[in-house]
């Protein structure tokens, strides 16, 4: 449902670009106020290792293995990345390392010493990237976990030298991210719970970009972000009875059922951008 925000962002900062073809550019301090937005494109990184991590006695320690009656590992089949194809490991599963646009909005304030720049940007945007994990049981049954980052903000430091009209410079700081979990399986037998839920995600931002003037007021550049968040809470999937019968592997040794969590509570997020922004 986010994919179409590049176009739209594309929109959302255009008066800002036209605005700046009205009068030419002239050599300036940097130091001062400014306001702006940016817009680009996203995308995840990929964790070929993650996988699905059990607790089948309830007592809240996960890397148990969950066993058939004939003490199988009913998960033999094995982990994959990103959601599934079918209900068995054979069907694979689609990466997801398909990124999608984001949008935002963002001020700061920079403050020049001789070449060298110095300043602090806030922003806030959204996005609609998402990962998955999926596992197969030998039943044959998918389950999968999908975290989606809805919406990120950040506040980073940022340090540039002015050459000419051009500074380039590098970024960092803290970035917190609202992040919204699912669970989908085809397992019909058994009850899960919750199959959606929403936490926070702390962490922080590295990156880099080149900001030019296009007028005496207005700035426009290119940026790249590398931002590196941790789930706060993940989320807790009970595997209930269901209809099972007391011989389901979820409740051979406890019949209450077996919690399931993803193995991995880290996000890792590449953002292309370009920026604009109005200088006072």
């Amino acid at each position: 449902m986010t994919k179409t925000f590049a176009a739209v962002s594309a929109a959302a900062l255009a008066p800002l670009l036209l605005a700046g073809i009205a009068a030419p550019a002239a050599a300036q301090d940097w130091s001062g106020v400014y306001v702006g937005g940016y817009a680009g494109y996203q995308m995840p990184s990929q964790d070929e290792d993650e996988r699905i991590l059990f607790d089948t006695n309830l007592d809240g320690t996960y890397g148990d293995t969950v066993r058939t009656t004939a003490a199988a590992d009913a998960f033999s089949p094995g982990f994959c990345d990103g959601r599934p194809n079918g209900n068995n490991a054979g069907a694979g599963c689609t990466d997801d390392e398909d990124g999608t646009g984001e949008v935002g909005i963002r001020g700061g304030y920079d403050f020049q010493a001789g070449a060298w720049v110095f300043g602090v940007v806030g922003e806030a945007g959204v996005t609609g990237v998402e990962n998955a994990v999926t596992g197969f049981s030998t039943t044959p049954a998918s389950y999968t976990f999908e975290s989606e980052v809805t919406s990120i903000a950040a506040l980073r430091g940022r340090v540039g030298y002015a050459m000419g009209s051009y500074l380039p410079y590098v970024t960092a700081g803290y970035a917190r991210a609202n992040i919204e979990q699912t669970y989908a399986t085809s397992n019909a037998a058994n009850s899960f719970s919750p199959i959606r839920d929403t936490t926070d995600a702390d962490g922080f931002q590295v990156g880099g970009g080149v900001e030019k003037w296009l007028t005496s007021s207005i700035t426009v550049g290119v940026e790249y972000l590398y931002s590196d968040l941790d789930v706060n809470d993940g989320m807790v999937v009970r595997t209930g009875p269901g209809t099972a019968p007391a011989t389901n592997p979820f409740l051979l040794v406890n019949p209450a059922g077996t919690n399931q969590i993803r193995s991995s509570d880290s996000i890792e997020l590449h953002s292309f951008r370009v920026t604009a922004a109005v200088r006072f």
